[in-house]
């Protein structure tokens, strides 16, 4: 089988099915408009899908088989791609989150994942699963640094985050740990990669406050939405739905201190955790 092949010269497992893809649909004798069509979705998703940018939801995987007599390869195929890389009830966000053109989340507990330090992330992961071996915690950890990658992109994504007081406040990993991941939070809102705001403690209730949520934009596909609890998270693209979250998070960001005043906050808790380091004068 030929195709693109990624950095090391060998194909990805998401290129190999969309090579897969692209056989099948041709042999069918059909374009990637006509599949789309039939599948209903638009050709540049088909196109994503083609190239292993993009791997199908569940649902476009069944219509997949169906459309081209696969039998429930594709369905079953997909199910297998990137199983290690994130707990399960992420593997779709996370998808979608590296095509996403514009990312806004509110974040209620943990700093958001595409912030994290790389000494946050083994710090939060090790709390989320204490008894995962040395080299899972390793891989677990190289996976969420990864993603952050997105943010060396200068085109894309813009990203908006909001955070609940709770997140600067919260110590993860120890105070220096803290003062790390603050100060990079701060770097990155003043190079200007990212806008940051701070919901403070006094800002009081608000809709958001019960669950993180991330919205994502996309140029060839419906808004979507994540929010995340315990073992558990959804993602949906169901306008309705959207627009319920995209409410609580506009509620959120008006509660929030302004992007200046955010950082300030920001970079003064990362000085608190540093002196809390610093043994006291003799």
């Amino acid at each position: 089988m030929t195709g693109r092949t990624g950095p090391q010269g060998r194909q990805s497992n998401e290129q190999r099915y969309g090579d897969e893809l692209r056989r099948r649909r041709e042999t069918a004798g059909l374009t990637q408009g006509e599949l789309a069509e039939m599948v209903v979705c638009s050709p540049s998703l088909i196109a994503h899908y083609e190239a292993g940018r993009r791997t199908p939801n569940p649902a476009d995987a069944k219509r997949l088989d169906q459309v081209l007599g696969t039998d429930g390869f594709f369905e079953r195929w997909r199910d297998t791609l990137a199983k290690a890389r994130f707990a399960e009830h992420f593997q779709e966000a996370a998808e979608a989150e590296r095509l996403a053109v514009f990312i806004e989340e509110f974040a209620v507990a943990y700093v958001p994942g595409l912030l994290q330090t790389k000494a946050y992330a083994r710090a939060a992961l090790k709390v989320a699963r204490p008894n995962s071996t040395a080299a899972d915690l390793d891989k677990k950890v190289a996976n969420r640094v990864e993603r952050a990658r997105i943010l060396e992109n200068p085109q894309s994504p813009t990203v908006w985050m909001i955070l609940s007081e709770n997140v600067i406040r919260t110590v993860v990993g120890g105070p220096a740990v803290m003062a790390e991941q603050l100060r990079h939070i701060v770097e990155l809102g003043r190079a200007g990669r990212i806008m940051v705001q701070v919901v403070p403690f006094g800002a009081g209730a608000h809709p958001a406050m019960g669950s993180m949520v991330s919205l994502m934009r996309f140029s060839d596909a419906p808004d979507m939405a994540y929010v995340e609890a315990l073992y558990t998270g959804s993602l949906t693209d169901d306008p309705s739905l959207v627009r319920r979250y995209r409410d609580a998070y506009d509620l959120a960001r008006a509660a929030a201190l302004p992007p200046e005043a955010s950082l300030d906050l920001i970079a003064s808790v990362a000085k608190d955790y540093d002196n809390h380091e610093r043994p006291p004068h003799s």
